[in-house]
């Protein structure tokens, strides 16, 4: 009898110890097909990467010190020839 129930435990064992490898691999598949899936949708949603933002976030911070130095630089002519400027530019 403890010949008999050995084995029998040995096979609920191996039975599952297979239902649990078989349950990780479905697992894996699972959510490699929701991955994709989400990659796809975000790809649809015209999304911008990390990379494009950064790539503009530096653009803008460029752009928004030269647009201040050539504030100051307007700022220093209009007070070094503000005299000689008209009063009315337009006319």
């Amino acid at each position: 009898m403890t010949q008999t129930s050995n084995r029998l435990f040995d096979e609920l064992s191996r039975l599952a110890t297979d239902a649990a490898g078989a349950a990780q691999g479905l697992r894996r598949e699972v959510e490699t097909v929701v991955k994709s899936q989400i990659e796809r949708l975000i790809q649809d949603m015209d999304v911008a990467t990390r990379e494009e933002v950064e790539v503009l976030r530096e653009m803008v911070r460029a752009a928004r010190e030269e647009n201040e130095r050539l504030a100051a630089r307007i700022a220093a002519l209009e007070a070094k020839h503000g005299e000689n400027l008209p009063a009315n530019p337009a006319s």
